[in-house]
Order: C-alpha cells, then structure tokens, then sequence
C-alpha cells in the first residue's frame, strides 16, 4: 500500500521528532497533519478524516501511560484504526523511570484494540552538539546505538503506510558508536563532568523530578550504555 492519498496526524508533531516522521510522510506522498498539546482537549475533532496516527509525548512527561491511553481511546471514537507509537529502546530499564513508562505505555498500546506498531528508537545523534567539546555525565567510552532523526522519520513513514507491520515491535538504531569515537570523528574533544557538576549547571533549573530521571538515565548509560543495533532499520528503510 503507497502513501499517496493517506493523512497521517502526529501528536506531538510541531517538536523535533514529530518534524522529522511529517516530512517523511510528506516526502512519500501522505499528508501529515501536526498536533500539539494544545489539541489535546479537542482531540476527536483535530483526528477526523485522519487514515492513522503516530503518538509521540512530551519529552519526560510524568504519566506517559496515561497519556497514552488518552489518545489511544481518541482513535477509538474517531474511528482512526491505525496507530504507531513512539517508544525508546530497551523500555523494560527498571533503573529508568521514563522508560519504564515507555514500557506501560506499550502495553496500553497492545490492548487498545488499534492495529498497533511500535517503534523503540535509540538516542539520537543531534542530541550530540558536535561542533564543540562535549559534555557528558556518564563514561564517554559506554556503548551506544544512536539514532538519526532522518532515519527515525523514514522509518516511521515505512511502518505507518506501508502493509506487514501491524503488530511489530522495531528497535531502531542507525549506528553504534561511543561519544568519544563521534567526537574524535568530529575533530572535538570529550568532557565528563560527574552527576553532581551536572546538577548544579545544566540540571539547575529543571523540574525536580526531571532532574531526578535523568540523573538515573545517566547513571544507567554510565554503567550499560545503551547498546542498540541497527539491522533492524536497515531492513525497513530497504523494505
């Protein structure tokens, strides 16, 4: 099945990721429709005539599940039966407290009755300013798969108009890579600073339990990386 005539809406469609998944859609022929949190209350009506829905919520939102299922029960009365939801790579992370809301998330996903995909995309690549130094609270050594967002974008396109991926789950990583390998590649140096530095300067003005969650994050990458492969992605962007 081509794209060519589907709308497509994108909760969370005006930030970085959603960006990406509407120019991809655009790119294939589909139209994106972008929603923000401001729909939210009037989320049937900004669903209407919309073929499927990509979900993607707020950056360390404190109740993903519920959100979730928020928007999941919206395609159910508007009648929109195809959702893909946009999880994070290894969910099930007890050391992680926003991927483990991923994790439910998923699950109120698989029981809501939509002909569901989930897509489990690494850490990005632009998530790394490479034109400096760069710091980073955690081994820059650690294994990583990163995740860039153009692919991220293509990907789901692939699995939102495309058939043969209702009920998949896809971990997507481009490549994998140290900090300190991208960096040397970049010509730039590496910094670790400790999780207290970071704290008190980069963490100073966020919300308590941000801090507190990402903290943990960098705590586990610190300690596991976040290793992610990438025959996955090279499989759909092929497909």
């Amino acid at each position: 099945m081509t794209g060519a005539t589907r709308t497509v809406a994108v909760l969370g469609g005006t930030g970085k990721t959603g960006r990406a998944v509407c120019a991809a859609l655009t790119d294939r022929g589909a139209v994106a429709r972008p929603l923000s949190r401001r729909h939210r209350e009037h989320l049937p009506a900004a669903l209407a005539g919309c073929d499927a829905a990509y979900v993607i919520a707020p950056n360390m939102h404190p109740d993903e599940p519920g959100l979730v299922a928020e928007a999941c029960a919206a395609l159910v009365v508007t009648g929109v039966g195809r959702v893909v939801y946009h999880s994070v790579a290894a969910p099930y992370a007890p050391s992680m407290p926003h991927h483990v809301g991923k994790a439910v998330a998923e699950d109120v996903v698989r029981r809501s009755g939509l002909a569901w995909t989930v897509l489990q995309p690494a850490p990005y690549l632009q998530n790394l300013d490479l034109t400096r130094t760069v710091r980073v609270p955690y081994r820059a050594d650690a294994q990583f798969g990163f995740l860039d967002l153009a692919d991220l974008g293509r990907a789901a396109a692939t699995v939102l108009l495309d058939d043969g991926h209702v009920g998949a789950t896809y971990e997507l990583a481009s490549r994998q890579a140290t900090v300190a390998v991208l960096a040397a590649e970049a010509g730039v140096g590496v910094e670790v600073v400790g999780a207290g530095e970071w704290a008190v300067r980069e963490g100073a003005d966020l919300e308590p339990r941000v801090r507190e969650w990402l903290l943990a994050m960098f705590a586990h990458y610190d300690a596991h990386g976040l290793p992610v492969g990438t025959r996955v992605l090279e499989w759909l962007l092929r497909s």
